[in-house]
């Protein structure tokens, strides 16, 4: 899972700037549809515009609880900031099982008041586009490994 890390202060430039990558007759980025050299430009563009965005990983085969892991990593980094907010790629299949995993993290973390979260649909956001390219591009690896990395900030290798 990737987050992508946005300063709320640049927020609205960060959106208006991603958004500008945007094709006509796209409604978002989307790494799987784009052509090599695309995601190259892509992602060359978004290290320029200083965008960041940290990996959370977990080796396991149960999907469910790796994204539980993972979640649980994003908001425990979300603690460490005054303003925090958590936008996720709306998923219906997930979306239950992610606000629980939320709200109980949230808890534990004494950020009930503090953190705030939602689920987006992926045109909505353009920093989910900015995680998407580099979830894409890290677990490809080859030629567009190299582009990415200016991108990532950390890369959390998580335990059960």
């Amino acid at each position: 899972m990737v987050a992508a890390l946005v300063d709320p202060g640049e927020a609205t430039r960060l959106r208006r700037e991603v958004r500008a990558l945007v094709l006509p007759r796209q409604r978002r980025i989307h790494f799987t549809k784009e052509q090599p050299e695309r995601k190259r430009l892509i992602l060359s563009r978004l290290a320029a515009m200083g965008a960041r965005a940290q990996v959370f990983q977990r080796e396991t085969k149960n999907q469910v609880h790796g994204r539980d892991t993972c979640l649980s990593a994003i908001v425990a980094r979300a603690a460490q900031h005054v303003q925090a907010k958590i936008v996720i790629e709306r998923d219906a299949s997930a979306e239950k099982a992610d606000r629980q995993t939320l709200f109980r993290e949230a808890s534990r973390h004494g950020l009930r008041d503090a953190l705030s979260y939602s689920f987006e649909a992926p045109h909505q956001e353009p920093p989910l586009w900015i995680a998407d390219a580099i979830a894409w591009s890290y677990t490809k690896g080859g030629d567009l490994e190299r582009p990415s990395e200016p991108i990532i900030a950390g890369i959390t290798n998580l335990t059960p």
